[in-house]
This record gives C-alpha cells, structure tokens and sequence, in this order.
C-alpha cells in the first residue's frame, strides 16, 4: 500500500473524529463557561450583583483551570475520563479533557466580552425597572453576541490544537495519524497532509466564524440605520 492510499485510508475517519470531539468538547465547554463567564462578570466591583467572594472564589478556580498545560492535564484526568466514559483512549474519550480545558478559558473570554458593554446600556436598563436576570439575557448576552461567537470561534480552534496533542496518548484524530503514521514511521507525505487538512479546518472555522459575527454587525447597522 503506498503513501496516499494509506492517507485516503486513514484521513477521511480520522478528520470526522478530529471534527467529533472539537465542537463535542467545544459545545460542553460553552455549557460550562457561559455561566461562568456570566457569574464572573455580574459578581464584579461595581455591577449588577456584587459579591466579592463568590467572584474571587470563581476567579481562582477558573485560573487554576487554565494554568495547566494541556498535556498534563489529559493524564491527571485519566481516572475522572475512566469514570465518566469508561476508558481513557479514543475519540469520546478525549472530549473529558478537552471540555475541562476549554471551559475555564471560554469562562474568561465571555467575561471580557460582557464587560466590553458600556455601563450607561447597563444603568439605562436598571433605571427601566429590568430585573437581572433580564440584563444578563437582553442587555449582556444580546449586546456582546457577536464578541463571544468570535470567542467561541478562537476556542474552537485552539481546541483542534488540543485535539492534536490528544493524539499523543491514544486520543484519535489526526493527530494520532500523524505521531503514529507520520512522525513515528518517517513517512513525510501522511505528516504533510494531516498538517493540510488541520491548516484547512482551522481556516474553514474562521471564517464561518468571521461570516456569523459580520452577518450579526451588519443586521444591527440596518436595524440603527431604519
């Protein structure tokens, strides 16, 4: 079997599960660290719901989640991954990791988009009688929507980052293709064409991302504009 016949072998399977555990992990993250984010920033100095142990409480376990170093953080996890998939290698598997690592940085980037809206948006709405939890879904969330898709864009691809490391310890993807086919068997044309196929997905999400986030700035200029 020579190089491409191996590479159609093995890249269209192994692309699906890079794409399978990327926006699994990236929609569990979002779960997790939108209500973070929105936690972090409402319990700040100043807003809405001030509370300063809650807010410094989350803020060090979010900075403990992101201090980690991916790699380390996949084999501390092992016993908590065997716990809740029921295995530690594979495509599922790898999605464990993956959410916990992503969490905490979607967390931060959905509080620094939040606080990007300006304070008076914020004291209009409370001087209208909104309750809270209507400012933090028609004035937070609504007003910043197009940072945080940028965010979750960014996520998503430091998640395919990710997902290639995970391929270090079994994790699937085309990241295992090319350790196990590319780096440790010196074959230069599987190596050459897993990093192709990332360099595509990644561009591929950017700009699906870039489209959402004009397509949204463009309906809110029309709508300031009539």
């Amino acid at each position: 079997m020579d190089n491409f016949d191996l590479a159609l072998q093995l890249l269209p399977l192994q692309l699906w599960n890079t794409i399978y555990m990327v926006f699994v992990s990236a929609f569990f993250a979002f779960l997790l660290g939108l209500p973070l984010g929105v936690i972090l920033t409402v319990t700040d100095k100043g807003h809405i719901r001030e509370h300063t142990a809650i807010n410094k409480i989350l803020g060090t376990i979010v900075n403990i989640g992101r201090s980690f170093p991916f790699a380390i953080l996949m084999v501390a996890l092992i016993p908590f991954t065997r716990l809740i998939v029921g295995t530690s290698l594979g495509t599922t598997a790898s999605i464990v990791p993956l959410t916990i690592a992503a969490a905490p940085f979607v967390a931060r980037l959905v509080e620094s988009s939040l606080k990007e809206i300006d304070r008076n948006i914020l004291e209009a709405a409370l001087v209208m009688g909104s309750t809270p939890w209507q400012i933090v879904q028609k004035v937070l969330l609504c007003e910043a929507l197009p940072s945080i898709i940028s965010g979750m864009t960014l996520t998503l691809v430091n998640l395919i980052g990710y997902s290639a490391m995970a391929g270090l310890v079994g994790g699937g993807g085309l990241g295992q293709v090319a350790i196990q086919y590319g780096y440790n068997r010196f074959n230069t044309t599987i190596m050459v064409l897993t990093v192709a196929l990332l360099i595509v997905l990644v561009q591929v999400i950017q700009w699906i991302g870039n489209k959402l986030v004009q397509s949204i700035l463009k309906k809110r200029g029309k709508l300031t504009h009539d």
